[in-house]
């Protein structure tokens, strides 16, 4: 091989190499992101909720509000957190969402209490009760959607624009029941499970703003991290991701928040 063509494919790999580190896709431009909501003061009792409609079938369920779900150890269920920013990346491995998303009426209750789907992802609206149920929701950025769903029966609505904060759904039929649903344009957003912890998965390295936000409190104004207490406006926290995991750490919400 010549000079010259030694010169030109030292050249060329350099080229390549520098393309193949600076790659959105490597694996170390991506971070996980966790954390865990609690209650910050004595653990609430969740009241009963009266079944006054399809007795003989509602009337069997232990049935409790649902607006404030906060376990022994004080985690909060049902905590809503999720990316704000516009046209932000996304991990190939979960830029299209195809698999439904499930909220089944069972039990005469919503199941899960709040679903998150994104934009063009089917959510199942599924009914496992032997009495008829409706899942009406209430969005604001898509046109409202009441489906009638028979006992053993389902139904799919899927949606086409994103909702700034998740989109209530009742039963008419059963006024007790509500649920919500988080409709975003991306796969960066969590809802807290029962022992108040959450994992976002494959969030783009760098610089984000995040939203929060819970039924009874609205948008979460202030957290406090190991004693210290941070303002949130409009529940609107920015943090740095950075490659690989990412803990937000138990992040206290004091009891007033949810005295609305």
């Amino acid at each position: 091989m010549s000079q010259v063509h030694r010169v030109r494919s030292t050249i060329g790999a350099s080229a390549t190499l520098a393309m193949l580190l600076a790659s959105p896709a490597l694996a170390d431009d991506w971070g996980t992101l966790k954390g865990r909501f609690k209650f910050g003061g004595a653990v609430p009792t969740a009241a009963a909720l009266k079944a006054d409609k399809d007795v003989e079938v509602c009337g069997k369920e232990k049935l409790l509000n649902e607006e404030l779900v906060v376990g022994a150890d004080g985690g909060i269920a049902n905590v809503v957190i999720f990316v704000r920013d516009k046209d932000v990346k996304v991990h190939p491995d979960a830029a299209a969402a195809k698999d439904p998303v499930l909220m089944d009426n069972k039990n005469c209750r919503f199941e899960p209490h709040v679903a998150f789907v994104q934009i063009g992802q089917p959510l199942t609206l599924k009914n496992s009760d032997s009495v008829g149920h409706n899942s009406n929701i209430g969005t604001i950025k898509n046109p409202p959607s009441n489906s009638l769903i028979a006992a053993g029966a389902e139904s799919n609505v899927t949606f086409k624009a994103e909702e700034a904060i998740p989109a209530q759904v009742t039963c008419n039929i059963h006024p007790w029941m509500k649920g919500w649903v988080l409709v975003r344009p991306n796969p960066y957003g969590a809802v807290s499970s029962a022992d108040g912890s959450f994992e976002i998965k494959n969030l783009p390295a760098g610089d984000i703003e995040l939203q929060l936000w819970h039924e009874k409190a609205g948008y979460i104004g202030e957290i406090s991290v190991k004693g210290k207490s941070e303002k949130i406006a409009k529940g609107r926290k920015k943090i740095k991701v950075a490659a690989g995991d990412n803990d937000l750490g138990e992040m206290v919400l004091d009891a007033n928040l949810f005295k609305k």
